[in-house]
């Protein structure tokens, strides 16, 4: 029996992965998130020895909560680690300051490393297992208006890369997933042309595909990976599309900040 813990499982992207991850043969669901009445229903549809913790990731005790959680029900077992929570609040720095860089940084990146911190024994210890980091394809490349969602995502790609290199010797694949714009509950993405809006199903696959068959990095939708590699190649052109037309004016969500 593999267990996996999921993030931000209340809506969106974390959602749709409980529901995927459900289809997977001998699992066991760790529902985490802030909304217990949300985590309660899809747990009940979900069946199967799922279980939730109902926790603000941001709090201070937090990880320690979703650790005991897994060692009194899960006899401290873990194979998957699903680093999904995660919002963004739009604002240019000029209005917003600090203070929206302080909270963005807090959930998007430094309860993601705390959580892994105090997870990583027991993936170490169930080894062979994997953590999926949802970063962004605005960790690649930022537009204006989310410079704070671009830097917690930059660092948490940045992390990610690093970790995988780290972990690999120790059984633990760390994969990392890379949305770009995907219709949620906070993102309706109404202003986009659907052909480069994609779906939280989509990217509950390319968790799977990270998380259980090997993949290192996945781009969703894929062609979003040319943006990325376009960044590095012709900074001066993606700075000139990037600084005109909708796209400078749109932020997009990769997880649930609840």
């Amino acid at each position: 029996m593999s267990v996996a813990v999921i993030t931000g499982a209340s809506s969106g992207i974390g959602e749709a992965t409980a529901r995927r991850l459900a289809r997977e043969p001998a699992m066991q669901l760790v529902l985490v998130a802030r909304r217990e009445d949300r985590l309660r229903a899809l747990a009940e549809e979900i069946g199967a020895g799922t279980t939730l913790v109902a926790v603000d990731l941001t709090a201070g005790d937090a990880p320690q909560r979703v650790a005991a959680h897994l060692r009194e029900h899960h006899d401290g077992r873990l194979h998957l680690l699903v680093n999904n929570a995660g919002a963004a609040w739009r604002g240019e720095f000029a209005d917003e300051g600090w203070e929206n860089v302080r909270r963005t940084m807090e959930l998007n990146f430094d309860a993601q490393v705390r959580l892994t911190e105090a997870l990583l024994p027991l993936l170490q210890a169930s080894a062979p297992s994997s953590i999926v980091n949802i970063g962004s394809t605005a960790g690649r490349v930022a537009r204006a208006g989310s410079a704070a969602y671009s830097a917690s995502k930059f660092a948490f790609n940045g992390w990610s890369d690093g970790l995988h290199l780290e972990e690999r010797p120790r059984g633990v694949h760390v994969g990392l997933v890379l949305p770009g714009f995907i219709k949620t509950e906070g993102f309706p993405a109404t202003e986009l042309p659907s052909l480069i809006v994609s779906t939280p199903d989509k990217v509950a696959e390319a968790i799977v595909d990270c998380g259980l068959r090997g993949k290192a990095e996945r781009y969703v939708p894929r062609p979003y990976a040319l943006a990325a590699a376009l960044r590095v190649l012709a900074p001066r052109l993606t700075r000139r599309v990037l600084s005109g037309g909708s796209a400078a004016r749109l932020t997009t969500k990769t997880g649930a900040a609840d």
